[in-house]
């Protein structure tokens, strides 16, 4: 009788013991699967990479300037003043391509062959990549006009790549004489509303 008391004990743990540990198991195999499962779905980065991105500019103030990301690359929104648009007017015989008659990897699209690089009914607004056509540096945003290292005595506000010099104006267009041969990209763009626009997509179609 004894025997089959603890026979019946022994029976009763080693039920528990395969019970606990086939949950225990259970557990971990769901643990493991919901980050491989994550790992499936894309990123918004990823997405954000080939697809059309959405950019809110609302608290977009003038002379302010928001960069975001388009195919893995940094694009700028500047938000020009009339005072910035009037030095975009003052560089046109400084600047070595003034219309974009030889662009870099993309040509303007046609509702931004002018000077200001822009559309019409968003004149203050310039879009741009942030990729510099030397050697595909980043500039950096110089707006202040006048005497400061590395830029002349006379110097409108734009853009000034650190790399090797190339400086370009507040329409992204590269200056003479300078490593740069090109200007920057204008990708194209379109507004779905008065303070969204969209990068990447335009009346055409997707780029």
């Amino acid at each position: 009788m004894r025997d089959k008391e603890e026979e019946g004990v022994v029976d009763s743990r080693r039920r528990t013991w395969l019970i606990t540990t086939s949950v225990a198991g259970g557990i971990g195999g769901v643990a493991a699967v919901i980050p491989f499962a994550s790992s499936l779905a894309p990123s918004e980065k990823a997405k954000a990479a080939g697809a059309p991105v959405e950019v809110d500019i609302s608290e977009l103030k003038p002379g302010e300037m928001k960069t975001v990301a388009w195919r893995g690359k940094p694009v700028w929104i500047l938000n020009r003043t009339p005072d910035m648009l009037q030095d975009v007017a003052k560089a046109d015989n400084e600047v070595a391509d003034p219309r974009t008659k030889n662009p870099f990897t993309m040509a303007d699209p046609s509702y931004c062959e002018n000077e200001y690089r822009s559309r019409a009914d968003h004149k203050n607004i310039l879009v741009v990549l942030a990729v510099c056509t030397h050697l595909g540096c980043s500039p950096t945003p110089r707006f202040t006009p006048g005497l400061q290292p590395n830029l002349p005595a006379d110097w409108p506000g734009g853009f000034l790549c650190p790399c090797h010099g190339s400086t370009y104006d507040l329409a992204g267009r590269v200056f003479k004489n300078k490593p740069a041969p090109q200007n920057l990209d204008v990708p194209p763009y379109m507004f779905t509303s008065a303070t969204t626009l969209v990068i990447g997509k335009d009346e055409k179609g997707e780029a």
